[in-house]
């Protein structure tokens, strides 16, 4: 297996982590718009489209680096675009994205299997929490809040990034975009 980056790996994440940076522009607006009526813990459920760059590229690119290279660049993106969260997207943007890579690197980026892309973003969603809990939600009870508020991001990120990501990365393999990509040969599969 061949970890070198070519030229068109970095395009193609990073087309990918900008694409995803305006979604986060637009999924922010929705998450402090119509979604800030959900209460808190139940808005948590739709928290996994924040990771699916870090899942999507690993499972596109398929070399070490290409989960936190694409969630760093959306997040880098999303930031530049003027994020409510503001600067301090620039420090959770790579610790959600090392999260990811993480689950891969558990893996030494071998298997982009269907299991691999869900503990990426499970791993992912928990170091998102995680951050949450200790920048925005200190005052709360990690017993009656944090336990149940991670639960349901990590669930979320699991089945909108994990499954999400696999489910992109299918439909854009079909599209014939992926063809000098391992990812248009070997799908994810479980």
């Amino acid at each position: 297996m061949n970890n070198r980056w070519r030229t068109v790996d970095i395009v193609v994440a990073a087309v990918l982590g900008v694409a995803f940076g305006v979604i986060f522009w637009a999924w922010g607006v929705l998450w402090n718009g119509p979604a800030e009526a959900i209460p808190l813990p139940g808005r948590a459920a739709i928290y996994g489209m924040w990771l699916v760059p870090g899942v999507l590229g690993a499972l596109v690119v398929r070399k070490p680096g290409a989960a936190f290279f694409t969630l760093t660049v959306a997040a880098l993106v999303s930031v530049a675009l003027g994020t409510s969260w503001g600067w301090t997207i620039v420090v959770q943007g790579p610790l959600e994205a090392l999260g990811a890579e993480l689950g891969f690197a558990l893996f030494a980026y071998r298997s982009y299997r269907l299991p691999v892309a869900l503990l990426s973003a499970a791993l992912a969603g928990l170091a998102a929490a995680v951050y949450d809990m200790l920048v925005w939600y200190v005052g709360n009870s990690w017993t009656s809040f944090g336990i149940p508020y991670i639960a349901i991001v990590v669930v979320s990120s699991v089945v909108i990034a994990g499954l999400g990501g696999v489910a992109l990365t299918r439909a854009l393999a079909d599209t014939g975009v992926l063809d000098r990509f391992p990812a248009a040969r070997t799908r994810p599969t479980v």
